[in-house]
């Protein structure tokens, strides 16, 4: 069994290999480790690698195949959490150096109780960058995470180490965290599908009103598969969803006659997309027309910036964490979160209130603009890449970039994104679909759309690229 096979599979396709025995959760997880052990020193991608605990649950995932008594599309799938999903016994450090020190975590978040229960063998956590706070692959505990694609760009964040390893073949899907585009930046740097989920489908501890966690994968189809298992009610999310019941991976398809799509490329504030970025959008847009919906540009929804009291709270937030840290030296938080997090000790609490109600007013505005549309698609990020040594396109405001991200955090819409294009320099590009609040199946009916009408083929860089 080599990489290459395995990447060549989507999780349907590997369950009914288990099913007929053709393969085993075992034989699959060797390999996915001999793989990750090949790559992983090069991108930098996972950290508290645990191959004795995944086989234990790969030798009990293949003693149900043999007695038929499959758990479920995860059972024996080899996979990977992020550093801020707790889990029982594994290290909760966020990314921060200064946390090396702090013990095991003591409690799971909703998603590693759902991963456990469908059997699903976890054989790593991935790296993130400091405090979550930068769309970027650099950390001061993790060092410095690579783009398979090309090792001198970054990988995005603040999933970096998931985004780097499914790129690179490592493992089917993982579980990211986004909070102002944490899953769906690194999906559009490293070519991958990923789903900010309608806030509370995937609870998540500890609870929050912008931040969430989603899957991320190769294809849109096993993102839906892991969206199936994620999806759950749990009382300890204030913010939790009833559970739908929806088998997500099983209503992929979709006429999209009469559909009303729109086109954004422009958000009225902040970055304005390149060249090559906004030809992708356009592009997609043009496909989905094809397949018989009536897309249109979408005018820009804002005339003010509504970036801004985002980053005011996330700073204040990134201050009270940073304060909160274990006695350190330099060095061990990022000099870049550190200068940035420090700012808010600047802000009052009338400041954080004044700025959520101008979040507020962004949010009903952008609500408004959506009305009489089904879908938007945009840009994920208005660039194609920078390089991996810095924490975002600025290196003041480490998540200005953000800015056809963050604001879906807070109207709390499910968000996706697809590889659609590459650039001259065979560096991925990713389109973000966006839809109306609970309809998570429908931008993943519209994604896994792109991912069929695609120009391109995803010739995935098992060993990374220069």
């Amino acid at each position: 069994m080599s990489a290459q096979e395995l990447l060549n599979m989507s999780l349907v396709e590997l369950g009914a290999a288990y099913a007929a025995r053709r393969l085993s959760p075992v034989e699959v997880l060797d390999a996915t480790l001999a793989h990750a052990d090949a790559v992983n020193g090069a991108i930098n991608a996972l950290f508290s690698v645990r191959p004795e605990e995944a086989m234990e649950a790969a030798r009990r995932s293949e003693a149900r195949w043999r007695t038929k008594s499959s758990v479920g599309p995860l059972d024996g799938v080899p996979m990977t959490v992020k550093d801020s999903v707790a889990m029982v016994g594994w290290p909760y450090l966020h990314g921060i150096r200064a946390n090396r020190s702090l013990p095991p975590s003591t409690y799971d978040s909703p998603p590693a109780i759902a991963l456990r229960e469908a059997g699903a063998p976890i054989f790593a956590k991935t790296t993130m960058p400091d405090c979550g706070l930068m769309a970027s692959g650099l950390s001061s505990l993790h060092g410095v995470t690579r783009n398979p694609w090309g090792l001198a760009w970054n990988t995005g964040g603040s999933s970096a180490g998931a985004g780097a390893s499914l790129a690179a073949g490592v493992g089917f899907v993982s579980v990211g965290t986004d909070i102002a585009g944490s899953v769906r930046l690194p999906a559009a740097h490293c070519g991958l599908a990923s789903l900010k989920p309608t806030h509370g489908r995937v609870p998540h501890l500890p609870a929050d009103t912008m931040r969430m966690a989603g899957p991320m994968g190769r294809r849109v189809a096993d993102i839906a598969c892991l969206l199936t298992v994620l999806s759950r009610q749990d009382e300890h999310d204030t913010w939790s969803l009833p559970a739908d019941g929806m088998v997500y991976h099983q209503h992929l398809g979709r006429d999209f006659k009469g559909l009303r799509i729109g086109v954004l490329t422009d958000m009225g504030f902040g970055p304005k997309p390149e060249a090559a970025v906004r030809e992708a959008v356009e592009t997609a847009g043009r496909l989905l027309a094809g397949a018989g919906a009536s897309v249109e540009p979408f005018p820009a929804p804002l005339d003010f910036d509504a970036y801004a009291p985002i980053d005011l709270v996330l700073q204040v937030r990134g201050f009270v964490e940073y304060s909160g840290l274990p006695t350190h030296e330099d060095g061990d938080i990022d000099p870049y979160v550190k200068q940035w997090c420090l700012g808010g000790a600047d802000h009052s609490g009338a400041d954080v209130y004044r700025a959520l109600a101008e979040i507020g007013r962004a949010k009903a505005a952008l609500l408004a603009a959506f009305k009489g549309w089904d879908y938007v698609i945009a840009p994920t990020l208005p660039v194609v890449n920078f390089p991996a040594e810095a924490p975002g396109m600025s290196y003041d405001t480490p998540l200005a970039h953000t800015v056809f991200t963050a604001l879906f955090n807070q109207t709390g819409q499910p968000a996706a994104t697809v590889c659609t294009a590459f650039d001259a320099r065979n560096l991925p590009i990713g389109v973000q679909i966006v839809g109306h609040r609970f309809d998570d199946l429908g931008v993943l009916q519209i994604a896994q759309a792109l991912e069929d009408l695609r120009p391109v083929t995803m010739d995935w860089p098992l060993t990374p690229r220069a």
